[in-house]
């Protein structure tokens, strides 16, 4: 099973969007609320290369970018394979 990073805030879209997708292909994530919590959004945006922006999405230590990526992952039919791996 992959190992999911996603960081997150509470009324975002596009988190909720990015969750959704996850759930619906059967994966555990672990979910990092950066809302109240400075540290944490500037631990996600170290870890994603200066990325200040929700979602934050990992997979397996390799940084998959935001919602709209994650969702080109699908769309290439690479999703399943980062899953996997």
């Amino acid at each position: 099973m992959a190992d999911i990073i996603i960081y997150t805030s509470a009324f975002c879209g596009y988190c909720a969007r990015a969750k959704r997708l996850l759930k619906e292909k059967g994966t555990e994530f672990n979910e990092i609320g950066v809302d109240m919590n400075p540290s944490l959004r500037e631990e996600m945006r170290q870890k994603a290369g200066g990325s200040h922006t929700v979602p934050q999405i990992f997979i397996n230590g390799r940084h998959v970018g935001g919602c709209d990526e994650l969702f080109e992952l699908e769309a290439r039919g690479e999703l399943d394979k980062w899953l996997a791996a």
